[in-house]
């Protein structure tokens, strides 16, 4: 709970106010049947002291509480307080329809069966919903009213750490929500970075250094987050398990998670896809200017590449090698790794 002057100060003037009444009547009791100096000082002191007294505790009493009731909420999934909450009112409500016939019982058990119904069926409802979250979770992401939302969570996978382009790609602000990361994701890149091939290694000690800077930048919240599955072996199994439950996308640039998570179900975002649709577009007829920088497979071909990656053959190019070339475009291919363009030089007017 943010600490608020002006709260504050509103409590402490409701707490007097409340203090002040009761302190009065306090000072009427005690005053009774008293005369003369010590009927005014009953009369006088007790409220102002209690109206003191309630202005000091007032905050203490009530903000430290809600502190630390708040502190227990945040540990609670949103989605498991809402159906708990729902679930203890469904209970709740169950119970009143029975009450009337219990509270016509002789005796205490008048009194006593009606609250023992429904705390009983309130515990049962609350628990019942919460038992019930991921099938919950998966209708209403199934729903009509989630269209057009989007996740608040991103399941992050391996691969897309240690290829290092989501902290860039978190920087621009395209990433919907916050970036979960799972301990037994965490583990793996641990084992990476101590492995004894010195490519695994220095790979999964960049996948960790990728995270250090998505935390210290900050763009994108960052959560690490314990749950695991024990009886599943599998981290790919287990990664569309969590993003089931917690009913958010995987961020990946894995060809094989990302086709098992399409059959299981679940959505994916893949890095290399959106690479691929944010390249610009080009059409036969262009003009360019690229650098030839390599020979190509055929024989008089220079090969050049764009600011994006996208590779273009240039017929005839070879002699213009380290040199930069006004070239046209005459075709391109889509291919599985991307676009292949094929040029030839501009010729002079």
């Amino acid at each position: 709970m943010k600490s608020y002057p002006f709260v504050s100060i509103l409590l402490r003037v409701i707490g007097g106010v409340v203090s002040a009444f009761i302190g009065l009547r306090a000072g009427h009791l005690l005053a009774e049947g008293k005369e003369g100096l010590v009927r005014i000082l009953f009369l006088a002191v007790t409220p102002v002291g209690f109206t003191l007294l309630g202005a000091a505790l007032t905050p203490l009493l009530v903000i430290r509480p809600v502190r630390a009731f708040q502190g227990w909420v945040r540990q609670i999934r949103p989605l498991q307080l809402v159906l708990g909450v729902l679930g203890l009112v469904a209970g709740l409500l169950a119970s009143a329809l029975v009450a009337p016939w219990l509270i016509a019982l002789p005796g205490a058990a008048g009194f006593f069966a009606p609250l023992v119904l429904s705390l009983t069926l309130g515990i049962l409802g609350a628990a019942a919903l919460v038992a019930r979250e991921e099938e919950v979770a998966n209708w209403l992401a199934r729903g009509w009213f989630s269209r057009g939302w989007p996740p608040k969570e991103v399941v992050v996978d391996t691969s897309v750490i240690i290829d290092g382009r989501v902290a860039d790609l978190a920087a621009t602000g395209f990433l919907p929500g916050s970036l979960v990361v799972p301990r037994f994701i965490l583990d793996e890149l641990r084992h990476i970075a101590d492995s004894p091939d010195p490519l695994r290694r220095n790979r999964g000690r960049r996948g960790l250094d990728v995270l250090g800077r998505l935390r210290r930048e900050g763009h994108v919240p960052l959560q690490v987050v314990d749950d695991d599955f024990p009886d599943v072996a599998d981290v790919d199994t287990k990664l569309i398990l969590l993003a089931k439950k917690l009913s958010a996308p995987i961020l990946t640039n894995d060809f094989n998670l990302n086709r098992l998570a399409e059959v299981e179900g679940v959505k994916v975002l893949n890095v290399n896809q959106l690479a691929n649709a944010v390249k610009v577009v080009i059409l036969p007829g262009e003009e360019m200017e690229v650098q030839i920088v390599q020979e190509g497979r055929e024989a008089d071909q220079g090969v050049g590449f764009l600011d994006d990656g996208t590779m273009v053959v240039v017929e005839g190019g070879r002699r213009y090698l380290n040199e930069r070339l006004v070239v046209v475009v005459t075709r391109v291919l889509q291919t599985v790794a991307g676009k292949l363009v094929f040029a030839q030089p501009r010729r002079a007017e």
